[in-house]
């Protein structure tokens, strides 16, 4: 398949996804919104993946390139092709679908965990994921359930953190794909944030064990696998 992705920042790339998706042999591109390219048209790709950063999924004013992005999205989910939102890009994908994306109570950085939701395992999406896992965070913002989607996951701190739209467009706002370098950058960009609250690690925690990295790709993996079947 031609796997395209969409990159808002320099320090957010695609970790783990990218070499999942070459070892299975899609061809894989990117936009990199932060350096003005244009994006291809729908018609130049199967697969969109959109994602993080720390802009807002409301910041079309500020951002000359989100609207366009945004219809992208929109004609990607018409036209029947894959599409994977990650951490802003599920934020993305929300508000493309119709739901509200608005600041959380708490904001969500570090290793906490997300719950399966109940209806999740419905879903062929939802039943790889695990009932609960210690997975990777990094969001101030968080959004309505978009109607006609299943929730698949939950935190404490957040709700709707995965949810699924039919069987071709997923939304995570968890980082499964985070790995130990993409996580150390994120700590030497975003500093400002690592305030002292409940729901936030400082960058020596989220960076100490790194087999929790390998497990959350190893998860990513098997969403790849029935995202891309």
């Amino acid at each position: 398949m031609r796997v395209h992705h969409l990159q808002h920042v320099p320090f957010e790339g695609l970790g783990s996804i990218e070499p999942w998706l070459l070892e299975a042999g899609h061809r894989v591109s990117r936009t990199r919104q932060f350096a003005g390219e244009r994006p291809p048209s729908v018609d130049d790709f199967d697969w969109l993946i959109v994602m993080g950063g720390p802009m807002g999924a409301n910041d079309d004013a500020k951002l000359t390139w989100m609207t366009p992005e945004k219809a992208l999205i929109r004609q990607a989910i018409d036209a029947g092709k894959r599409v994977l939102g990650v951490c802003l890009g599920a934020q993305l994908l929300a508000a493309v679908l119709g739901a509200k994306v608005f600041k959380n109570v708490e904001r969500e950085i570090g290793w906490f965990d997300v719950e399966r939701a109940p209806d999740a395992t419905k879903h062929r999406l939802g039943e790889v994921l695990p009932k609960r896992a210690e997975v990777f965070h990094w969001h101030g913002d968080t959004f309505d359930l978009p109607k006609g989607a299943t929730l698949l996951a939950s935190s404490i701190a957040c709700r709707n953190q995965a949810f699924a739209l039919g069987d071709k467009v997923l939304a995570l706002q968890f980082h499964l794909e985070m790995t130990p370098d993409l996580a150390a950058a994120l700590v030497d960009h975003c500093a400002d944030e690592l305030e002292p609250r409940p729901y936030i690690q400082t960058g020596e925690q989220m960076l100490a064990v790194p087999e929790r990295f390998a497990r959350g790709n190893a998860m990513m993996n098997k969403v790849l696998e029935v995202l891309a079947a």
